[in-house]
């Protein structure tokens, strides 16, 4: 089949070539047919025929590596006429006159030849877009992007004959897109046009196609689509798209990461991580929800080694599934130690020799550790202090200390034990005059027991959903993004820095829940219960002491930290500190109950 194809393209060439150089000489001689030697120019269109099999066989044109109709393909034609036509035009010009051809046929030749190639491709391409194009019973679909993403998608669309969706209509907010068109689709309108398009194609979805698309965009488009009566679609960011070819399958069901979670950040990435390429890179925590998706970004960027240590081997062996395809525990990828355990970090330091060390270990829920602060004093602190004396015996040079917006200003157990974290890493900053340095950043959407999970559970056991407090907010990032930005840190931060990344606006608990609600189509009732010992209204990024410096980019402040040496590590005086904080600070006192009904 393949065969008869490509043989029919070459016949359908060979063919233009002869209408081409007929009609040449026709033109040449005025339709003078009695001055033509028509047996000359027989001789000329086989040599012709001949010439474009061979050339063109070398450009490849008849062995199935171009798409039909495309742009590598019209270019190899173009390529494949031209010598086609220089190698007849020498003979005919020196030669001409003997075998009574005139000089100029293959000059008049070659664009009619061109045409014909190109009009019988366009003629096939609209044939098979036509032939593909998605059924009657696809759904009526508006691409909101008229960028490359866009014009991929449509073209992804109008190419699938099982596609559910038929592309109707582009909305862009760029002024300059007004008139343009992919494949037939037209932009018709902007943001503010939504109601008028949907009107006037009668469409019932809409898919967001922006590459670089934050939530706050994502909820303004979504909120406004819904309320069109479309169902909304999503792509994944950017950087997750150009890992693999654009297909439908990347559209999904807008989700409530996508609403609350996308906070892009274009950097260089590849150029600042290059410092971990070659390197022995050892993560701590490696089991966890932020451990494990950073031990596969860091993979991608060529180290010599990466060594993965938790003390929970089931997190170790979701890991190693996630990175190497198999979970056998049995490689020396996979470490399993305490990081409270100083003599076993000293061995494991010692023995594997890290260059970089990303100290993702610790514990995290805020009310758990109200209740037991002590694990808090020997995990946060002390486990990390064991980790940086380790470090240093080792010679590490890079260390990033991953800390949260609790820290700033802390107010809890679990932010107290943070502070100190990054105090002892400033500290080890200025002892070893190294790249030691920590990240800070907000809730991480998706992570291991964090709120979003829970709010899921508890819808789908039916409620009721529990919100501390109508109006607290948090900061908002997704696992990826988080752990893009400590990667970033390790190249561009300064000895004993905290980074901390821009992440918008806070956004309110309260808003997530109805949202989540409302997306589950179920009637959920919602309960507040008041702040929780050690819990803020609103949440800081940055301490009250600390500056906002951005020298090297607009969303990623550079503040600095006091540092604290362990000899001044005091737990009473830290557990007073802890005791110092009233033991009530609910707003709320008394729980309150709203019916899901009042809230959409």
């Amino acid at each position: 089949m393949p065969l008869v194809r490509f043989g029919a393209q070459f016949v359908l060439d060979a063919t233009a070539w002869a209408i081409a150089l007929v009609l040449a000489v026709v033109f040449r001689y005025e339709f003078v047919l009695s001055n033509i030697a028509w047996g000359a120019l027989a001789g000329l269109v086989g040599v012709a025929i001949m010439l474009q099999f061979v050339v063109g066989w070398g450009f490849a044109l008849y062995k199935g590596r171009y798409t039909y109709g495309s742009f590598e393909e019209v270019r190899a034609l173009v390529l494949a006429a031209l010598g086609v036509f220089g190698i007849l035009t020498l003979p005919v010009v020196l030669l001409g006159t003997v075998f009574d051809i005139a000089r100029s046929a293959t000059v008049i030749a070659l664009p009619i030849a061109l045409i014909i190639m190109f009009a019988v491709r366009y003629a096939k391409r609209l044939y098979v877009e036509r032939k593909y194009k998605p059924g009657s019973q696809a759904r009526r679909t508006i691409v909101y992007g008229a960028g490359y993403l866009g014009s991929t998608l449509v073209r992804r669309m109008l190419t699938d004959p099982s596609s559910q969706f038929l592309p109707v209509a582009l909305i862009d907010d760029d002024p300059l897109k007004s008139n343009a068109q992919h494949r037939g689709v037209r932009v018709l309108g902007t943001f503010h046009d939504l109601h008028k398009v949907v009107e006037q194609t009668r469409s019932t979805d809409l898919v967001i196609c922006i590459g670089r698309a934050d939530s706050t965009l994502i909820r303004r488009i979504s909120d406004a689509a819904m309320a069109a009566g479309l169902q909304v679609k999503v792509l994944p960011p950017l950087e997750t798209l150009l890992e693999r070819k654009t297909s439908l399958a990347d559209m999904r069901d807008i989700s409530i990461e996508d609403l609350i979670g996308r906070h892009p950040v274009d950097t260089e990435v590849e150029t600042i991580a290059g410092y971990l390429e070659g390197k022995t890179v050892l993560v701590t925590g490696a089991g966890g929800s932020i451990g494990s998706e950073l031990c596969r970004q860091i993979a991608k960027y060529s180290p010599g080694e990466l060594i993965m240590l938790d003390r929970d081997e089931t997190g170790l062996q979701g890991a190693q599934l996630g990175i190497s395809g198999h979970g056998l525990l049995d490689t020396r990828d996979v470490v399993l130690a305490d990081i409270r355990d100083s003599d076993a970090l000293s061995v494991i330091f010692n023995e594997r020799q890290p260059d970089v060390v990303f100290h993702a270990a610790a514990l995290k829920h805020l009310p758990m550790l109200e209740q037991y602060p002590d694990e808090a004093w020997k995990t946060n602190v002390l486990g990390t202090l064991n980790v940086l004396e380790a470090a240093r015996a080792a010679g590490v040079s890079t260390f990033v200390n991953i800390s949260t917006d609790k820290a700033a200003n802390p107010t809890s157990v679990l932010g107290h034990s943070k502070r100190v974290a990054e105090k002892l890493t400033a500290w080890m900053a200025e002892q070893t005059e190294q790249a030691y340095l920590s990240v800070r950043f907000g809730n991480v959407i998706g992570s291991r027991g964090s709120m979003l999970p829970t709010f899921t559970a508890l819808i789908e056991a039916g409620g009721p959903l529990t919100v501390t407090h109508p109006d607290v907010t948090r900061f908002f990032m997704t696992i990826p993004e988080a752990c893009q930005l400590v990667v970033q840190a390790g190249g561009i931060g300064s000895p004993g820095e905290v980074l901390i990344l821009d992440m918008g606006e806070p956004v309110r608990i309260l808003d997530v829940a109805q949202r989540m609600i409302s997306m589950s189509g179920k009637d959920i009732e919602i309960r507040f219960t008041g702040l929780r010992h050690g819990e803020k209204l609103h949440e800081e990024l940055i301490g009250a002491n600390e500056s906002d410096e951005r020298p090297l980019h607009p969303k990623i402040s550079h503040a600095r930290v006091g540092g604290i040496s362990p000899e001044r590590l005091n737990k009473q005086g830290w557990e007073e500190r802890m005791l110092a904080y009233p033991r009530d600070n609910n707003a709320t006192s008394i729980i309150e109950r709203i019916p899901a009904g009042d809230l959409r």
